[in-house]
């Protein structure tokens, strides 16, 4: 599996989850909140937080059509209120340098990613919507810089042709298994198309969770997922058709820690370990006497036992060994056998 490079940080299956954490648009066009949301997430442990770039005039014509379920709003009046200008995108980067966070946009429009080419940031995250906007796509291509990306309301084949396009630019890639449900039941996750995707693509690949909680995200660290991204924000009651389902600090602290927990646990040896030696002294057992016997008496179950520690010369494993043979001296109940005790 190639491993992939954003900023400082290698993302692949032998190096630490890249926690993304998606403000979004939960800044609600605010700078000052879009800062909080990056002390939030540097703060909880993130390596990366992601908003989005809208230049709504150019990613969509005017409607009144609703995003879903999931707002009362048209979809056309939650983007255009959400906006930040090129300067507060400036500024936005600048305050993630300051803080040692990696910042990343994901653009709706070839307008929104020359805006980003402008701030040299250092990869593009692709929503699920774009993932067949050929033009789009292109368009990221061109800028040579690694790509993650979201496969909500896609098809196999759709996702098939979109690795095919950006392989053959040879773009560094990650995919993230997404359902695009606000929010996902449990039941929609399809945690194991993350073993799927691994086998097809030999990618690095993650999951975008829309689901509630922490849970599903921590079920993919344990398949083996390389990235992460949940929706965060400063309070679930602030007014936006995402704070509901994204995480608050303390979530997203124990999501971060969870993921580093798991990821080391996902070791594949199984031996006795070092750190196992000690434990296994008092826990194991050794063959002890049963009851007095007399020099030259035969050993059976009926006068050997096993109990701990297991600190004698003989371990328990090797009890039906023993039997059968004759005692060397006499031994007095309840000692641990040792080798000189034996014909």
């Amino acid at each position: 599996m190639k491993d992939i490079k954003i900023g400082n940080r290698i993302i692949g299956e032998h190096h630490p989850v890249f926690v993304i954490a998606e403000a979004g648009i939960n800044h609600n066009g605010s700078l000052l909140i879009a800062k909080k949301l990056v002390d939030m997430a540097k703060k909880a442990g993130a390596d990366c937080i992601k908003f989005q770039t809208h230049i709504t005039e150019e990613e969509m014509t005017k409607t009144k059509i609703l995003p879903g379920k999931i707002s009362k709003k048209p979809l056309w009046d939650i983007i255009k209120s959400c906006e930040l200008n090129v300067d507060e995108e400036k500024k936005l980067n600048e305050y993630c340098k300051k803080r040692k966070i990696i910042f990343l946009s994901t653009p709706f429009s070839i307008p929104a990613i020359d805006r980003l080419e402008k701030i040299k940031m250092p990869a593009y995250k692709i929503g699920s919507g774009e993932l067949t906007n050929l033009p789009f796509l292109k368009a990221i291509a061109q800028t040579k810089k690694p790509v993650i990306l979201s496969t909500g309301m896609s098809e196999l084949s759709e996702i098939k042709e979109t690795v095919k396009l950006f392989k053959k630019s040879k773009i560094p890639l990650a995919i993230l298994q997404t359902t695009s449900e606000y929010p996902c039941d449990y039941k929609d996750v399809n945690l194991l198309v993350i073993d799927n995707y691994k086998k097809l693509f030999n990618l690095p690949v993650g999951i975008s969770d829309h689901s509630l909680g922490i849970y599903t995200v921590l079920g993919a660290v344990a398949r083996g997922a390389c990235i992460v991204e949940k929706h965060i924000t400063l309070d679930k009651k602030m007014p936006g058709p995402d704070q509901k389902i994204s995480l608050e600090f303390n979530e997203l602290k124990e999501l971060v820690k969870g993921c580093r927990a798991i990821k080391l646990a996902l070791g594949s040896t199984k031996k006795i370990l070092k750190g196992e030696l000690e434990v296994l002294n008092f826990a194991r057992e050794s063959v002890v006497t049963k009851e007095k016997i007399s020099k030259g008496e035969i050993f059976t179950e009926a006068n050997l036992i096993t109990k701990r520690p297991n600190t004698g010369e003989i371990p328990a494993k090797n009890f039906y060994m023993i039997l059968g043979k004759k005692a060397k001296k006499d031994i007095q109940k309840n000692k641990q056998l040792k080798f000189s005790d034996i014909v």
